[in-house]
C-alpha cells in the first residue's frame, strides 16, 4: 500500500522532504505551495551560508547540533548531484580584545559537535588571510568546513528532481484547513479543492504554527517573524572576502556576515529585529536597519566600498520558534500528522538532515516497511549559461541553437536561450505562472548592476508570447506587470 503524503510548503524544509520520500515506493507525494513558485519564502532570502555547526549547543539543541552537521556532510553530495552552485571558502568569526573570551567558547563547541579543524587564529595570521579587515581585529575562530550555496538554485535544483521523480508540485495551492476523522489525517482542504493524505507535513515556514494549530497540536506554539535585512553591492567592487567573515554571535543571531556570494557580489547580513505575530508579510527594508549594516561591516572590513555600489537591499523573514528549539515530532493523535516547524537557522544546512529524519520518523512511528526504487534518479543538470562559457563554446552552442546568440541581460550575459529553458523547465514541474521572478532566479537575469532595469520588458515580452499570456497581465513581485490596456494612454479623451 502506498502512503498519500501531503507536504505543506516548497521552500527548502519541505522541497528537500520532498526529494529523499521520491526515493521509496511507499509514498505518493504532492508537495503544496501557496505561491507563484518554489522558495519563495525565508529560503530565498538568507545568508547562503553551509555552516559547519561549531556554533550549535548540544546541550540546549541537541537537534539542531546534530543535524546541522550532517546537513553540511550531505549538501557536499547533493549539490554535485543536481548541479548546484557551491564552494568551501571556511569562515572567520571575528572577535575584538573584549569578545575573545566569548569567541573561544566556540571551539569547545567545536569539539563537542566533532566540527573538524576549528581553531583561533591570531591577529598576525588573521591579516594575511584576508588583508582587507579591520586591523583592530583581535583574531577569529577559523572553521574550514563552512560552505556558500545559491540559495535560489538550490531549491529549485532539489524540486525539480523531485517531480522527476514522481513528486506532484501543486503552486497558487493555500492549505484551508486540516480534515481529521477518527483520530487519523484524511486531507487538506485548499483553495483549489480537497486533497487526499495519509500522511501530511508541515514545512510551512513562518506560517508552520497556523498549520499545526488546524490540525489541533500544539496550541500554545507560536512563531515570531525575524526579520533580516541585507546589503548586496556590485561585482566590481574591490573589497571581497575570500573567505565568510562575521561578527562574534549573540543570544539572538549568529551575527552579520560579510562575504562574496557563489556569483561574485560582496554581501552584508543579516540584521536580526524580532517583528510582532502578525507581521509575516513585512519583508521591506528599514533606514535604521541598513544603517546598522553598515556600521557592523566597517567594524570588519578596513574600508567599504562606497554606497553607490549597492546594487539592492532586500530583506527576509526567519520563523523563530520559542526557545529556538525546532518543532520536529510525528503525531499519534491524529495519527499521520508531522511537525516540521520553527526550522530557523541553521535550518538551510541542515534541510538534507532534517529530510532523512523526517523519513525515520514515519518508518519508526507509522511502523512503514521502505521499499527503495529500483531506478530513482539522482541527477539533475542546470541551465546551460552563457556566462560560464569561453567564446569558443559560446560560438558552438551559438551554431546549434541561434537563440544563444540573442542576449536579452546584458549584466548577467543571458541569452534567449536561457529564457525560454526556464520557461519550460517551470512548465514541466507544474508551474502555473510563468513569473518574471521566477525567471530572474533560474537565469540570473535582472540580478546584475540595472537590476532588470534594461532586460525586464524583454523577457515580459518573451512570457508573453510563449505562454499567450497579454503582456499586462504578465507576473512580476506577485502583481501583474501593467494594469489593463496600456494603449488607452495613447488614446484621446
Amino acid at each position: 500500500m502506498r502512503l498519500r503524503v501531503a507536504i505543506i510548503g516548497s521552500g527548502i524544509i519541505g522541497s528537500c522532504i520532498a526529494r529523499v520520500l521520491s526515493m521509496y515506493e511507499n509514498f505518493s507525494v504532492t508537495l503544496i505551495e501557496r505561491e507563484f513558485d518554489v522558495g519563495w519564502g525565508s529560503s530565498k532570502a538568507n545568508s547562503s551560508v553551509i555552516h559547519p555547526g561549531h556554533e550549535e549547543d548540544p546541550e540546549r539543541h541537541p537537534l539542531r547540533a546534530k543535524l546541522c552537521k550532517e546537513g553540511n556532510i550531505l549538501w557536499r553530495t547533493w549539490a554535485k548531484e543536481l548541479d548546484i552552485p557551491v564552494k568551501w571558502p571556511g569562515e572567520l568569526m571575528l572577535f575584538f580584545r573584549e569578545e575573545e573570551g566569548r569567541a573561544r567558547k566556540y571551539i569547545d563547541l567545536a569539539k563537542r559537535n566533532g566540527i573538524p579543524s576549528v581553531k583561533i587564529v591570531p591577529r598576525e595570521e588573521l591579516l594575511k588571510m584576508e588583508p582587507i579587515l579591520n586591523p583592530d581585529v583581535e583574531g577569529a575562530v577559523y572553521a574550514p568546513t563552512t560552505g556558500v550555496i545559491d540559495p535560489f538554485e538550490a531549491v529549485i535544483a532539489v524540486v525539480e528532481n523531485a517531480v522527476d521523480n514522481s513528486v506532484k508540485l501543486l503552486t497558487e495551492t493555500e492549505v484551508r484547513a486540516i480534515k481529521i476523522a477518527g483520530g487519523e489525517v484524511k486531507g487538506v482542504l485548499t483553495n483549489n479543492g480537497f486533497i487526499d493524505a495519509d500522511i501530511i507535513i508541515n514545512a510551512a515556514g513562518i506560517h508552520s504554527d497556523e498549520v499545526s494549530h488546524m490540525a489541533g497540536v500544539e496550541p500554545n506554539f507560536k512563531i515570531r517573524p525575524r526579520r533580516g535585512e541585507y546589503i548586496l553591492f556590485d561585482e566590481d567592487v574591490e573589497i571581497k572576502p575570500t573567505r565568510v567573515l562575521h561578527t562574534t554571535p549573540t543570544e539572538k543571531t549568529k551575527g552579520v556576515y560579510g562575504l562574496t556570494t557563489i556569483h561574485g557580489n560582496l554581501m552584508i547580513g543579516p540584521t536580526a529585529e524580532d517583528l510582532p505575530p502578525d507581521f509575516k508579510e513585512r519583508t521591506s527594508t528599514t533606514n535604521e536597519g541598513l544603517e546598522y549594516l553598515w556600521d557592523k561591516a566597517l567594524a570588519l572590513f578596513k574600508e567599504l566600498p562606497p554606497r553607490s555600489k549597492v546594487i539592492r537591499s532586500f530583506a527576509g523573514l526567519r520563523a523563530e520558534p520559542p526557545d529556538g528549539r525546532w518543532l520536529i515530532r510525528a503525531y499519534m493523535d491524529p495519527w499521520g500528522f508531522i511537525n516540521v516547524a520553527g526550522i530557523r537557522s541553521p535550518g538551510f544546512t541542515a534541510a538534507p538532515a532534517i529530510a532523512h529524519y523526517v523519513l525515520n520518523l514515519i518508518r519508526t512511528e507509522y511502523d512503514v516497511k521502505l521499499i527503495k526504487k529500483d531506478r530513482w534518479n539522482p541527477y539533475r543538470r542546470g541551465i546551460v549559461r552563457l556566462a560560464d562559457k569561453s567564446l569558443h563554446q559560446i560560438d558552438s552552442l551559438i551554431r546549434k541553437n541561434p537563440d544563444y546568440g540573442e542576449i536579452i541581460c546584458y549584466c548577467k550575459l543571458v541569452s534567449k536561450a536561457e529564457i525560454l529553458e526556464a520557461i519550460e523547465r517551470m512548465r514541466k514541474i507544474g508551474i502555473k505562472t510563468i513569473t518574471l521572478d521566477g525567471i530572474k532566479y533560474r537565469t540570473r537575469a535582472g540580478f546584475g548592476r540595472c537590476q532588470g532595469a534594461f532586460c525586464r520588458w524583454k523577457i515580459a515580452l518573451l512570457v508573453s508570447q510563449y505562454t499567450q499570456t497579454p503582456l499586462h497581465k504578465v507576473v512580476i513581485k506577485k502583481s501583474p506587470y501593467g494594469i489593463g490596456d496600456v494603449k488607452v494612454l495613447l488614446r484621446e479623451g
